[in-house]
């Protein structure tokens, strides 16, 4: 979108948004050298032309814009309506001073040029310049009014305003940032001048708009519903994205997220390493049509915390210090998919029983199930958030945030209870096919062909013996032998050594149980008879549940 284009978009979101009509005075304020900047004291807005401000004008609307970097442009809108009169009042008395200063002598020179008179200042003189149809406009951050002179730039507002006065107050500020960013993620600076423009006017008066088109953010294919793709063509992308799923995961999931309409919540279960996270991120992907290293910036993870007793560590919470309110990922999402209402919104709570979900996420079920509204914050005055825009203090769970938890069920876990599991579905992922996920693997990528080989084999077999106790592993584990064995037999290292160093580093080191897991400890021990690092593991832990009548390799 080229910069005539971007002007012209904020002019038109801007005079639908104030409504403006022909009786309404509009300048824009785009120039190189007629932009805002910053000056001491306020904001030196630029230079419109109030030449023929008439007794009929209703309404003035200054467009500018401020640039920072790394390549952020703010455009805002000042809006007069109420000190219409009070405006035309201060053209019309600069008009008579600039006739006075003409008669005096003092348009020419700088007013340190020449002797000031008893009662006058600096600030007087330079109001006495002759009127010109251009006219710098300013905006002080004393009272948040505009200040309108005659020629001549200032450098700072640090002086007795009233000798320019009396000041103009804006009735709104209209406020759009380019480029558009559906993760509202903006630099430091332009996030920093929206809430300066919110302090000097009031933050009540500033809002932000959308003024322009984001294709280069939301393409057209991240604008349908999960539930109008065919589930082949999800199956397929995720295919594509790495993803190996069986026992018809990928349609129960699909199916869980989408069979009702405004409700969508699924929970993963299962073994660690499964690819829980993965499947729900792959997903999201595949709908939004995005090939693997592309940005999503409809998709949040959000990883839950153990320490997380309350919904703040998702909905936010006010920070007195900074008066800001602070924006944690899971809130960006609310905001974002309430933006972008044709859009789903993918939001992934990662490990969700590290805390007491019930906790945490009850005002979230609330609103889920009831449909009343998420309440932030107290303030009947929008908040500044931390990520920009304003934080109003409740907002409606939106229909198209999708959402996915991610569990484990082990020690370091806590139960999910009923009130949770009520509303999802839940799905378990215990199931897996190592070879199978193995061989697309070694399709994908064919570095690693050769220790596929070496290691499928014993991996599944392993595997076999474990899973009927609950202590099988995942995908994760097997694609980190592959590696590892890929990385180290590069170095000149034998085969089985590796292996054999891999399955007591990283299978075994689980292996846990009693006198019902002999079998799996009789099992394991004639498959890895002839890895030696492997077969000593193995017989310590018999030996040890023969001793105590338990055993547990990682202690």
């Amino acid at each position: 979108m080229q910069l005539q284009e971007r002007q012209k978009a904020f002019l038109n979101a801007v005079k639908d948004r104030f409504g403006a009509t022909r009786k309404t005075k509009v300048n824009q304020a785009f120039g190189v050298s007629n932009s805002a900047k910053v000056i001491e004291g306020g904001i030196q807005l630029g230079v419109p032309n109030l030449d023929n401000f008439g007794e009929d004008v209703d309404g003035f609307l200054l467009l500018c814009l401020i640039r920072f970097p790394p390549e952020d442009e703010v455009y805002f809108a000042i809006r007069v309506a109420g000190d219409v009169p009070v405006l035309r009042a201060r053209l019309d008395e600069m008009r008579r001073l600039g006739q006075e200063a003409k008669a005096k002598g003092k348009t020419a020179a700088d007013p340190e040029d020449f002797a000031l008179e008893s009662d006058e200042t600096v600030a007087t003189v330079i109001a006495y310049r002759e009127f010109n149809n251009l006219v710098p406009t300013y905006l002080a951050a004393e009272d948040g009014r505009l200040y309108f002179r005659n020629k001549q730039f200032w450098d700072s507002l640090r002086f007795d305003l009233s000798a320019v006065g009396p000041g103009v107050r804006v009735d709104e500020v209209a406020v759009a940032i380019y480029p558009p960013s559906a993760s509202a993620r903006r630099s430091t600076l332009a996030r920093e001048f929206v809430g300066y423009l919110g302090k000097m006017v009031g933050r009540a008066r500033v809002h932000e708009i959308d003024a322009f088109p984001d294709e280069r953010v939301v393409g057209e294919s991240m604008r349908r519903m999960p539930s109008t793709i065919p589930i082949a063509d999800i199956r397929k992308h995720i295919g594509k994205l790495g993803g190996h799923y069986v026992d018809g995961l990928v349609e129960r999931y699909h199916e869980a997220l989408n069979y009702l309409p405004a409700k969508h919540f699924a929970i993963l279960k299962g073994l660690s390493g499964t690819g829980k996270t993965q499947l729900a991120l792959q997903y999201a992907r595949a709908v939004h049509g995005l090939a693997a290293g592309e940005p999503d910036p409809l998709l949040y993870v959000c990883p839950v915390r153990p320490e997380w007793t309350d919904p703040t560590g998702l909905t936010g919470y006010h920070d007195v210090l900074t008066n800001r309110y602070v924006v944690p990922p899971f809130l960006e999402a609310v905001l974002v998919a309430t933006a972008y209402r044709n859009s789903p919104v993918f939001v992934v709570l990662d490990e969700m029983n590290l805390a007491r979900v019930e906790h945490y996420f009850s005002d979230i079920l609330s609103a889920m199930e009831s449909g009343h509204s998420i309440q932030l914050h107290s303030s009947s005055v929008p908040l500044e958030g931390s990520t920009g825009g304003e934080i109003r203090a409740e907002i409606a769970f939106p229909p198209n945030l999708y959402l996915t938890g991610t569990i484990n069920v082990d020690e370091t876990t806590n139960p999910v209870s009923d009130k949770v599991l009520d509303r999802a579905v839940t799905i378990d992922m215990s199931i897996v096919d190592l070879p199978g996920f193995l061989d697309g693997l070694k399709t994908r990528e064919p570095a690693v062909a050769a220790a596929v080989d070496a290691c499928a084999a014993m991996l599944a077999a392993v595997n076999g013996a474990m899973t009927p106790h609950a202590q099988g592993f995942g995908y994760r584990v097997a694609e980190e032998v592959i590696r590892y064995h890929t990385f180290a037999t590069g170095t000149g290292r034998p085969s089985s050594a590796v292996l054999d160093d891999m399955l007591v580093q990283k299978v075994l080191v689980k292996l846990r149980g009693s006198h019902a897991q002999r079998p799996m400890l009789d099992r394991l021990a004639a498959l890895l008879a002839d890895l030696p690092r492997s077969a000593e593991t193995i017989a310590r832990m018999e030996a040890e549940l023969d001793e105590m009548g338990s055993f547990r390799n990682a202690r």
